[in-house]
């Protein structure tokens, strides 16, 4: 029953992909409460909260490289399932979820281990400075010590959303961001631990979660189950997952090394202010393009087992519906941030300074942020397909060809808001060049087999 129940070449492509988006899309909001929460509780410490947020902000670059981790082996595993499943190949699709589980364990005991050793010259070299590094040392050391925690939870949560099980994945970060959402006052204010706390907090949270992510897999409900038998890894099968798991990994590391450069940019240009300008405006675009990614990870699922299954007419159908909402979002999205950009930042500070230098920079920031959307919505087509190849290009273009290179050049003639420049530069070239691209290579021609095969033909 539950194999029928979840048969995505059945039923409406709509209530398909919004039967998985809408939870998805939920949890993707509620997993960015663990970083923002604890910047909006930090940015509020008595005395010294200036610091505090922007020594939180130095940290963004490691949190996007564990992230990156996770999704290398997520990202790419799951996709790889859907497709399997729609060719009827649960076995396969068993095996892939077993080595994409003990690569997520050798990546997160190696990265551990690596950041620990090098953290203090690694967060100097991200942009801290000698007044905002014990801040970002005490968050770091301890948000590490959980590595495995987090990668678990974000890692192995893809395999429950691709077997059809989106509410199950929801609380899968629900149950953990609830808990951190409690447990920061009480670790930040109450106990006094101020920066710590909001790292402990998150700690134990992720390891709940990932807790939960563990108890399905290897439970009854789950249609494919994680078993002893499928972890010894496999080198062509591994081969596989990384390969299309390197657009999510290149997303989270171009993600970081731009982080990394405008960090330090913006220090040599605008001291501290500015980089905790840039944590409050990241912040935000972390919570306004989860939905983006809530709807494209619940469109993979049904366009790869489609896919799997030869039904390009559905393939085609998911295409359109996901881009369609995409823009509709986007654009709802871009009017708040042109519109209110003052209240936006008051949820994150109300240090004058901050909210004069903060406005002009983040409706440069976001002032084309319809193309960034509609290059997310593009990728994420790439990748439920199984094409790794253009959605690690496009991943690599707009953030490290374009964004990176440009946050170093354009402050040299607008100051300090050339770094809010270039990323709405990116946007702009990046979103065109990818969604384009997608609609010349892929869809038009899967509109093509579906025109030959007929009205719900199979290829």
């Amino acid at each position: 029953m539950a194999r029928d129940e979840h048969d995505f070449s059945q039923g409406s492509i709509p209530r398909n992909i919004m039967a998985l988006a809408v939870p998805m899309t939920a949890a993707q909001l509620v997993n960015v409460l663990y970083s923002v929460v604890d910047r909006i509780y930090l940015g509020r410490l008595p005395g010294s909260s200036h610091l505090a947020l922007t020594g939180l902000g130095v940290t963004i670059p490691i949190v996007s490289i564990i992230m990156g981790l996770a999704n290398l082996c997520g990202t790419g595993g799951g996709p790889l399932c859907s497709i399997c499943r729609g060719r009827g190949d649960n076995e396969e699709a068993e095996r892939v979820m077993g080595n994409a589980f003990t690569l997520l364990l050798i990546l997160g005991a190696v990265t551990t281990a690596f950041f620990l050793a090098l953290k203090e010259p690694i967060l100097y070299l991200f942009g801290a400075s000698d007044a905002t590094f014990p801040y970002a040392d005490d968050y770091m050391t301890i948000y590490l010590l959980g590595t495995l925690f987090v990668m678990i939870s974000l890692g192995m949560n893809p395999f429950i959303n691709t077997q059809g099980f989106g509410k199950t994945g929801m609380m899968t970060v629900t149950i953990g961001a609830v808990l951190n959402l409690v447990l920061d006052p009480v670790f930040i204010f109450l106990l006094d631990m101020g920066v710590q706390g909001a790292a402990l907090a998150t700690v134990i949270s992720q390891g709940v979660s990932a807790v939960w992510v563990l108890r399905f897999l290897t439970g009854r409900r789950a249609i494919l189950h994680l078993r002893l038998s499928c972890l010894r890894l496999q080198a062509g099968r591994v081969k596989r997952i990384i390969s299309l798991g390197l657009s999510g990994f290149f997303m989270n590391m171009t993600n970081s090394l731009v982080q990394v450069v405008c960090n330090a940019t913006l220090q040599s240009w605008g001291g501290d202010l500015y980089v905790g300008i840039m944590t409050i405006i990241n912040s935000l675009r972390e919570v306004f393009i989860m939905p983006v990614h809530g709807l494209t990870n619940g469109s993979q699922p049904v366009m790869g087992f489609n896919y799997g299954a030869k039904k390009p007419d559905r393939v085609c159908q998911s295409i359109r519906f996901s881009f369609s909402l995409t823009v509709i979002y986007a654009a709802v999205f871009w009017a708040i941030a042109m519109a209110f950009p003052q209240l936006l930042i008051l949820i994150f500070n109300d240090d004058q300074e901050v909210i004069a230098h903060g406005v002009p920079a983040l409706r440069v920031y976001f002032g084309l942020f319809l193309f960034m959307s509609l290059q997310v919505a593009a990728q994420g087509v790439f990748v439920g397909l199984g094409r790794a190849k253009q959605a690690i290009f496009f991943s690599l273009l707009r953030k490290a060809v374009i964004n990176a290179p440009l946050t170093v050049i354009l402050p040299v003639w607008m100051g300090s808001m050339g770094v809010f420049t270039a990323e709405a530069v990116s946007q702009l070239i990046g979103g065109l060049a990818c969604s384009l691209t997608m609609y010349y290579t892929v869809y038009r021609p899967l509109r093509r087999e579906a025109q030959l095969a007929g009205p719900g033909g199979r290829l």
